[in-house]
């Protein structure tokens, strides 16, 4: 070290990022509140799941995370009884040893010469910690068993001189915007749906989609919004589906049947969310400063064309999933400074079209606490401005429900922010009494992931006939957003 100072802040850094280590938190192991709905003693498991507690580590050597591993049913429930071998693939810079222990676990090459280390459930359970190395980059994990579906995340390890911080919590305050409670469905993929053919009936009656939902307690619809997805590598070539102008036409029915609408950022031509987050092929040259101002710019142009229609926004999302930050790799969470910028941009596009506009920070991490308290104190001290916060939850990635419960009360007593699970597919009852039951009233919604379908929501069959499921909507709008529990 050449100064005082450089070896100051090496010594601060070491420490926070020490502090970080050692005050990781194990999930609950026993005597889960929500056990009588996500875990069934026996049956037969169809996947395998697993939970990274961070996803974001430093690549120092020393850090780690939690890796919770479980078999699922068809349902989703955990088979406590399972006793599971678990082969677990590392591609990259990285090490797995048991919970609690330094030593790597025992490893095997598989038919292919692939390595992979060896553990096993107990009691439908596996707990072990995985390791960061030096080299900062992207660690694929994946676990397999026999034949059941792999379960994956990806790990991103970034440099380890990064600087973090802390905003100044006595100045945090809960926003004095309108926000109202959301009980949502995200249906952006409904024009292709409806354009394959598909149409939608409640006890043998045709119905629109939208008006359909709203009949059954949902008054909010989420809509995704790519730059230019026509392109030859966009999320819809040629056609353009989840383009501005198929989201003009989807803005006004929903504004026509009553409804709200949360328009989703992904600032990109494709899909955007943890493992990819690319730059739209327009903005794919720019210089830094540049890439801000288009991106100011076409966030105000973008709400500029929903108000001249007659069908504004009432809220925003500035980036779909962001905890690994977006328009990579200017704005990857490896350079924290770059991504707050970028963040900051689209907030100043929005707000400049509408300075009442709720905005909303969206982070894939639903039962990660560690890592969103990581994101959103860096976000926040480097002058990020929003008014909620957004949450994916979806146990195969992001923990128990117990863990989701912990990480949003935790949440809304640090930052005092609203707090939406923003997409989530199983478990409907559940979320919204843990979201609407939070201290001082900061839960404010939800927003189910594609209802429409026959996957993941769940709440159609193949012939568009809806499932008895919906009804739970009916008696979630009763509970949390009539004018008795306002």
């Amino acid at each position: 070290m050449k100064t005082l100072k450089n070896l100051f802040t090496t010594i601060f850094l070491f420490a926070l990022v020490l502090v970080s280590c050692q005050t990781a938190s194990p999930p609950p192991a026993t005597a889960l509140e929500f056990a009588l709905v996500s875990q069934v003693e026996k049956g037969i498991p169809v996947n395998v799941q697993m939970t990274a507690y961070r996803t974001t580590l430093v690549a120092d050597g020393q850090d780690y995370t939690l890796l919770r591993a479980t078999v699922i049913d068809k349902d989703g429930k955990e088979i406590t009884s399972a006793d599971n071998t678990l082969r677990i693939y590392v591609d990259g810079n990285a090490w797995i040893s048991r919970n609690g222990e330094d030593e790597p676990l025992p490893s095997a090459i598989d038919s292919t010469g692939r390595e992979y280390f060896k553990n096993k459930l107990d009691n439908g359970l596996c707990l072990m910690d995985f390791h960061a190395g030096t080299d900062p980059g992207k660690i694929k994990v994946e676990i397999m068993s026999d034949t059941l579906w792999p379960a994956s995340h990806e790990i991103h390890t970034i440099p380890s001189d990064v600087v973090l911080m802390q905003p100044d919590f006595d100045t945090l305050t809960t926003s004095e915007k309108k926000i109202d409670r959301m009980i949502g469905a995200d249906i952006s993929f409904l024009p292709q749906l409806e354009a394959w053919g598909m149409k939608f009936y409640d006890q043998g009656t045709e119905k629109d989609a939208i008006e359909l939902l709203r009949d059954h307690g949902f008054n909010y619809i989420r809509l995704r919004i790519f730059v230019n997805p026509e392109n030859e590598k966009g999320y819809s070539p040629e056609k353009g589906f989840c383009g501005l102008d198929y989201t003009l036409v989807m803005a006004k029915r929903v504004k026509d049947a009553g409804m709200k609408l949360l328009l989703n950022f992904h600032y990109s031509d494709y899909w955007a969310d943890p493992q990819q987050q690319n730059k739209p092929l327009a903005w794919a040259e720019l210089d830094f400063e540049t890439l801000k101002d288009s991106l100011k710019q076409y966030s105000s142009n973008v709400l500029l064309a929903f108000e001249k229609q007659g069908t504004p926004a009432d809220m925003v999302q500035v980036g779909n999933e962001v905890n690994h930050g977006f328009l990579w790799p200017d704005g990857h969470i490896s350079n924290l400074d770059n991504l707050a910028e970028l963040l900051k941009a689209g907030v100043e596009g929005v707000v400049s079209v509408d300075p009442d506009m709720p905005v909303m920070m969206h982070i894939a991490l639903g039962g990660q606490h560690e890592e969103s308290v990581f994101w959103l104190d860096n976000m926040i001290a480097r002058g990020v401005s929003f008014d909620v916060i957004g949450i994916s939850y979806y146990p195969r990635w992001h923990g128990t429900l117990d863990d989701l419960k912990s990480n949003l009360i935790n949440l809304s007593g640090r930052y005092k922010k609203h707090l939406n699970v923003v997409e989530y597919s199983i478990f409907k009852k559940e979320i919204h009494d843990i979201v609407f039951n939070l201290p001082d009233g900061l839960g404010t919604g939800t927003c189910i992931w594609e209802p429409l379908g026959t996957r993941w929501g769940g709440m159609f069959d193949e012939n568009g006939e809806v499932k008895e499921v919906i009804r739970v909507y009916d008696e979630l709008n009763h509970l949390y957003l009539t004018d008795d529990h306002e």
